[in-house]
């Protein structure tokens, strides 16, 4: 004998959604843990070794490497602003023969294959740097950029990257940095972006040329694996909800209208 529900047992589309719909409203968030989180939270708070020195613009993920550990790079641009209001026009000049001194040591150090060095001097040039010297800020920032990503801070530098841009609009350095950087982090459409344009600003810069013919497969074949994995994940939550009815998803069938694009959905009983 057939074990093929009947076609009188076969559930209406309203059905099917009514119960879907309850099964939904029963659902809650479990937040059994919050009163274990907040003990946690408080004891860390009690304990000032549990605190991390990593500057917040780093990935949490890099904390793990130390040795590479950047004590501290934060730029206080506000700060520089109220106390440029009070400096005159000599002691501005001073400062910023001062920084391109930074940022030349910097340079020294980045040569010698010493990055972290190179940062803090790249830093301490953005801390006393004028604000209105918005090239040389922004030479500082892809400088530093370019000492984090041989630090493996890639994550800080695409951010040193787009300081410097935000200085410089036309910066192409700043742009093949960052492109790299993103296409190193697999973030290949940010990737290409800044690739084109690069060959905006520069139409012959080959590096921007090869990317524009290397990117746009690796960017296909990323998104077909994640429709894929997507599908899979909608075939198996309708499995759940569709087996107290006897049914699954393969008793769906997904077809497309070539005129429209539209979806459209036909119901198709088993065979025994």
């Amino acid at each position: 004998m057939s074990n093929l529900p009947k076609s009188s047992d076969i559930p209406s589309n309203e059905d099917i959604i009514n119960e879907i719909t309850k099964d939904f409203n029963n659902f809650n968030v479990d937040d059994s843990n919050k009163s274990e989180n907040k003990d946690f939270q408080s004891r860390n708070s009690d304990n000032p070794s549990n605190s991390s020195e990593i500057p917040s613009d780093f990935e949490q993920e890099d904390s793990e490497n130390l040795e590479n550990t950047i004590p501290d790079d934060f730029v206080d641009e506000e700060k520089l602003k109220d106390l440029e209001i009070e400096l005159t026009a000599e002691e501005k000049k001073e400062r910023h023969e001062k920084a391109l001194d930074f940022k030349n040591r910097g340079n020294d150090e980045f040569k010698h294959k010493n990055y972290l060095e190179s940062v803090l001097l790249y830093t301490e040039g953005l801390r006393i740097c004028p604000l209105e010297y918005d090239t040389d800020r922004a030479v500082l920032y892809a400088n530093r950029a370019a000492s984090k990503g041989k630090l493996d801070r890639k994550q800080s530098a695409i951010d040193d990257c787009s300081k410097a841009i935000e200085l410089n609009i036309k910066y192409v350095k700043a742009y093949l940095r960052r492109a790299n950087f993103y296409e190193e982090t697999e973030k290949f459409d940010e990737s290409l972006e800044d690739y084109k344009k690069v060959l905006e600003f520069d139409p012959g810069n080959k590096d921007a040329a090869a990317a524009n013919i290397r990117l746009p497969p690796l960017i296909q074949e990323r998104n077909e694996k994640l429709k894929t994995e997507m599908l899979g994940k909608l075939k198996d939550l309708g499995n759940v909800i569709l087996r107290p009815f006897g049914l699954s998803t393969e008793n769906f069938q997904l077809q497309q209208d070539p005129n429209t694009g539209g979806y459209s959905i036909n119901f198709k009983q088993g065979t025994g």
